[in-house]
């Protein structure tokens, strides 16, 4: 995952920890000589040295600052997501005092370390939450269509089932028969009980139909697939908010692909505005090169991302966890 970008990463804290070590190093004898190749970025990011350490200051570590900008913005991180590594950066770099002898490379390495960490947030814990509450446990996963949904609840009921949860699935996208459809081929698959009413039947009286038998034979989880058709969206919100009115879900989680970058971040915002998110899933990291919506939906939203989706085996859900992010992204390095 997120292979360009970390190519581009890598450049930057080469750029970063070319220009420090030549910073420590002595002047050389005469200048530049004339006609000599103009500094590149690593060269202009001038470094002060005061008694045997280096000292960045704000206005000298500007250029690099801007293409770490240009960096994040190409690779589909969010404009307010990009300012809040950037801030985080040059605060962690900008006046502070550090022996001539300590690693650039590492230097720069844990500024971005945390700054990207801080913009991921924590991750949510599904399992954890399960445990913590009264069962059924009720969740709406809500999306537009062809983003991996109604596959990814059928991944997490897996994911559930696996972990030793009893699971209902509810299909409630009954006006796309092909859901319908799909849902049911995967929960036979998966051997989880579904609940379907014919296509075209009123999806809250699916969930309700759901939620009615989890309680009745006391199972921990009730998964709720939800319509997405976002072209038509005056009624698929007020078609969601009857579905919450009914279901009273204990979770709203969101989903979307991370290829879709920052459109991905502009309709969860969306979602989370109109009918209320608690978790963001997103679906085909694996074929993510850039990691800008990764990156950005957790801060943008305000909300955990609590899944990666890399595959289509019913196995390939990986919990979000923000320090195996920043290692896919920087390296142990």
């Amino acid at each position: 995952m997120f292979d360009g970008l970390r190519e581009k990463l890598r450049s930057v804290q080469e750029a970063f920890g070319a220009s420090m070590r030549a910073a420590s190093a002595p002047p050389a004898e005469g200048g530049r000589a004339n006609g000599a190749k103009a500094p590149g970025l690593g060269e202009r990011v001038k470094i002060l040295v005061t008694e045997g350490e280096l000292v960045l200051s704000a206005r000298q570590i500007e250029a690099p600052l801007q293409e770490l900008e240009m960096v994040l913005l190409e690779n589909d991180v969010a404009l307010p997501v990009t300012d809040e590594i950037l801030r985080v950066v040059k605060e962690d770099l900008a006046g502070k005092r550090r022996g001539i002898g300590e690693a650039p490379e590492r230097v720069v390495l844990a500024a971005l370390r945390d700054a990207i960490v801080r913009v991921l947030g924590e991750g949510f814990d599904l399992p954890g939450y399960i445990r913590g509450r009264g069962k059924p446990v009720k969740i709406l996963f809500t999306g537009v269509n062809g983003t991996g949904k109604t596959t990814t609840v059928a991944k997490v009921g897996g994911y559930l089932k696996k972990l030793g949860f009893s699971v209902v699935i509810a299909s409630g996208d009954t006006y796309r028969a092909g859901a319908l459809e799909q849902i049911g081929i995967h929960a036979e698959r998966l051997g989880i009980k579904v609940i379907q009413h014919k296509a075209g039947g009123d999806p809250s009286a699916v969930l309700f139909d759901a939620v009615e038998y989890a309680a009745a034979h006391k199972l921990d989880v009730v998964l709720a697939d939800s319509a997405g058709r976002f072209h038509n969206r005056v009624n698929l919100m007020n078609q969601l908010e009857k579905m919450k009115r009914v279901m009273q879900p204990d979770l709203v989680v969101y989903v979307d692909e991370a290829v879709a970058g920052n459109d991905a971040v502009v309709r969860a915002a969306e979602f989370e505005k109109l009918v209320g998110t608690d978790a963001v899933i997103l679906t085909k990291a694996d074929m993510d090169m850039r990691g800008g919506a990764a990156i950005s939906i957790a801060h943008t939203v305000g909300k955990p991302i609590m899944f990666l989706g890399t595959g289509q085996g019913y196995d390939d859900l990986m919990p979000f966890s923000p320090g195996a992010v920043v290692e896919e992204l920087l390296g142990g390095a």
